[in-house]
């Protein structure tokens, strides 16, 4: 930084060009889809939906609507678009508004051009302060957005009349940037007006002042569908002024949910109080399909509340209360090595009922409603990863009196030891494990077997609290 221009005159001399906000952002676009890389990290499943739309948007220069359900990574795209500024940008030393040294707007950046000339300080700013964001809430004001005289510098001595009394808003501070309003419906209807002449004229006017400042914005806005809430909407002459509208999706397939899984969900092994091993977590990638696919049911279930959606939210916490549960279990069991089974999937009752809307017309049916999903899910996986005629032998087994006890109170060993118990339990074990022998992983296997058996109408399992006991049909 040291070795930047520090003047005007400096910044002339070294070459720099000022140029639109939009045309550094499609800039640095073009060399990103030219190299073949993506716009930005840590977005999963657009590559061929969302994202050409929005790589079409930028060339263009449009401002930009995400349009979609929460938990759709709206946000988490419009705040990564910082990474497509330049990484510095010259501005006149202390202006509010990021003034261009070529062509400053406010009367501050005007007055001390006017005054040094071309020796007029020039400061550097990052491109993440080049970012603004505001959530729209009833309360919001034009004076939040746009601008508001200052009693403060009144009181100083200024005249109501002088520009420098003005306190700029967001919009105006993120001059030069980009600036995002989420959740725009929730914006009031006057309030929306006011950015009329952001979208269209690039320009501001605050209060009666006669003064226009020429605003360098490229404007981002989330909202969920119309049919979504009635708590607003965004007015026609608005809709019209965005560039593109882009619609957004949850995950199409149930292994890109995972990856997502994998990607957001927090790691939750720990190091022993006691100062021993570590106690390490482990959820089995059949479970975790499972907490994908229950996802993917609530979203097409007719007594989930589809107006609502149901967020990859819902899976990350699923998927976290799930290990959660498996180390609360290891560590009062004494155990190093906890690996979530059947039995942790009560914990999912917790996490995921704040997170979608059951509709029922009986008083009362939310849970099983939601025990329905869990067990289907459940099913569904075991189908897809268990061939039949891998449990032909253990149904038989079963058939001729064996039984299998379960449950969190039943230790990794003691489930781990079914596999000698009843021998033809571990051809199906083994080919969900791939093989991995350790007791914490088969353990898992075999309650997954069992339960998925029962599900598929070829086991009965008589259940009493958390403990279950699996016969045969017979």
């Amino acid at each position: 930084m040291a070795a930047r221009p520090s003047t005007i005159a400096e910044l002339r001399a070294s070459g720099w060009v000022s140029r639109p906000v939009k045309d550094e952002i499609r800039a640095n676009a073009v060399s990103r889809i030219a190299a073949g890389e993506p716009l930005f990290e840590g977005v999963v499943g657009y590559e061929d939906t969302v994202m050409p739309q929005l790589e079409n948007a930028l060339l263009a220069g449009h401002d930009v609507i995400f349009l979609g359900e929460r938990g759709q990574a709206k946000t988490r795209m419009i705040r990564s678009l910082t990474g497509l500024l330049d990484e510095w940008m010259p501005i006149i030393a202390g202006s509010e508004i990021n003034d261009d040294p070529y062509a400053p707007v406010s009367k501050y950046a005007r007055d001390l051009v006017a005054e040094h000339g071309e020796q007029a300080p020039i400061d550097w700013v990052h491109r993440d302060v080049r970012f603004g964001e505001k959530l729209a809430t009833p309360d919001t004001s034009i004076a939040d957005l746009i601008g508001e005289v200052d009693p403060i510098k009144v009181a100083e001595g200024r005249y109501l009349s002088d520009e420098l009394t003005l306190h700029y808003g967001l919009v105006p501070r993120t001059n030069r940037g980009i600036f995002a309003i989420n959740e725009l419906p929730d914006l009031a209807e006057r309030i929306q007006v006011g950015m009329l002449n952001v979208l269209e004229e690039r320009d501001v006017q605050v209060r009666g002042y006669k003064i226009r400042l020429p605003l360098d914005v490229m404007l981002v806005a989330s909202a969920n569908p119309e049919d979504y809430t009635n708590r607003g909407r965004i007015i026609t002459p608005l809709k019209d002024r965005f560039g593109s509208q882009i619609r957004t999706h949850y995950p199409l397939e149930i292994a890109l949910e995972q990856r997502i899984v994998a990607q957001e969900a927090r790691p939750l092994d720990i190091v022993a109080a006691d100062g021993g091993e570590p106690v390490s977590v482990q959820v089995p990638e059949y479970l975790g399909e499972v907490v994908a696919t229950f996802s993917h049911l609530a979203r097409s279930s007719s007594h989930v509340n589809q107006r609502s959606g149901v967020s990859v939210r819902l899976s990350v916490s699923n998927h976290e209360a799930l290990a959660a549960n498996a180390l609360r279990r290891s560590l009062r069991s004494g155990e190093r090595a906890a690996v979530a089974r059947i039995d942790d999937l009560e914990a999912l009752a917790a996490s995921s009922i704040g997170k979608i809307e059951i509709e029922s017309l009986e008083e009362g049916r939310e849970g099983a409603i939601f025990d329905n999903l869990v067990k289907a899910a459940v099913l569904t996986v075991f189908k897809d990863r268990v061939p039949p005629e891998r449990t032909l032998d253990v149904v038989s087994a079963f058939e001729e009196g064996a039984v299998a006890h379960t449950g969190s109170d039943v230790t990794t060993a003691e489930l781990a030891a079914l596999v000698d118990d009843v021998p033809a339990l571990r051809d199906a074990v083994l080919h969900l494990t791939g093989g991995d022998e350790s007791p914490g992983a088969v353990a898992a296997a075999v309650e997954f077997v069992l339960e998925g058996l029962h599900l598929s109408k070829r086991l009965n399992k008589d259940a009493l609290g958390d403990h279950a006991t699996y016969r045969g049909r017979g």
